[in-house]
C-alpha cells in the first residue's frame, strides 16, 4: 500500500522550540559529529561541548592503514585490487579481520573472491558472511575462532563488541559515503547548495568511519590495525 511520509529539512528549530528551550539535556557518544549542535539547534549561548578523550592508548595500540596504491573506487579495476590487498591482510594476520563493507554486493563478490585466493594457498580461514547467520550467532562464531574472519555490511559498523586477540584487523572498503538517491537527504542537498557536501555527506561518512575505527580496540590491552582501501582517505582535499 503506498504510504507517504514528512520530515522536515532542518530539525533544528523543531528541536529548539520543542525540546532544547523547555528542558536541560545531555547528549552523549563515542562518535558525535562536531556539527551536531547546530544541526539540531541547540543554541550556542547555552550549550557546552566537553571532549573527555579515551582511556584506550590509540596512539601505541592501533595504526591506521590506508592503501594509497589501490585505484579510486569507482576504477574498474578497483574491486580485484581490494580482493588482492584484503587476502594479502587476513593472511599476514593470521584471520582475525572483521572486513565491512558498504555495500551487500561488494560484500558478497569480496568474500567469494578471497575463500578462493585463500584455499589455492592453501591457507585454512574459514569466512564467516552476514548472509551466513543471524547477527548474534554470527558474532559468537566468529569470536569462538580466531582463525576466522567476518565479512559484513554497515549494520556491523556499530553495536559489535569483540576484545581480545580474536580481532586484530577492521577493513572497510570504501568511505562510507551517504547514498546519493536518499530523497530526504537529497533534499536537503538541494537546500544547502554548495555547501551540501561539506555539511552533511562529509560529517556523516566521518561519524561512520569513526564508528568503523571503534570495533578495534575494545579493551585497554587491544592492538591492532584499521585498513582503509578507499585512497581518497589519504588523497582527497577533503581527507583531514
Amino acid at each position: 500500500m503506498p504510504r507517504l511520509e514528512i520530515a522536515p529539512l532542518d530539525v533544528g528549530p523543531l528541536m529548539n522550540t520543542g525540546v532544547w528551550s523547555k528542558r536541560t539535556a545531555i547528549l552523549t557518544s563515542a562518535t558525535i559529529p562536531a556539527s551536531l549542535a547546530e544541526r539540531v539547534g541547540l543554541p550556542a549561548a547555552t550549550t557546552d561541548i566537553l571532549d573527555v578523550g579515551s582511556p584506550f592508548d590509540y596512539e601505541h595500540h592501533g595504526l591506521l592503514y590506508c592503501a594509497l596504491h589501490l585505484p579510486d573506487p569507482r576504477n574498474p579495476g578497483y574491486a580485484a585490487a581490494l580482493h588482492d590487498e584484503l587476502t594479502a591482510l587476513i593472511t599476514a594476520a593470521g584471520g582475525r579481520t572483521l572486513a565491512l563493507f558498504t555495500s551487500w554486493k561488494a560484500m558478497d563478490q569480496a568474500a567469494e573472491a578471497v575463500k578462493a585466493a585463500l584455499a589455492k594457498a592453501g591457507l585454512d580461514h574459514h569466512v564467516y558472511t552476514q548472509r551466513d547467520l543471524p547477527k548474534p550467532a554470527l558474532v559468537r562464531a566468529f569470536s569462538q575462532d580466531a582463525n576466522s574472519c567476518l565479512f559484513a555490511t554497515a549494520g556491523f559498523f556499530q553495536g559489535v563488541d569483540i576484545p581480545g586477540d580474536t580481532l586484530t584487523l577492521v577493513t572497510i572498503d570504501r568511505i562510507p559515503f551517504p547514498r546519493p538517491d536518499d530523497p530526504l537527504l537529497s533534499a536537503r542537498r538541494e537546500k544547502l547548495g554548495a555547501d551540501a557536501f561539506r555539511t552533511i555527506d562529509i560529517p556523516r561518512a566521518s561519524m561512520l568511519l569513526a564508528q568503523v575505527a571503534g570495533r578495534l580496540i575494545r579493551t585497554a590491552s587491544d592492538r591492532g590495525v584499521v585498513a582503509v582501501f578507499d585512497s581518497r582517505l589519504g588523497k582527497a582535499n577533503y581527507r583531514w
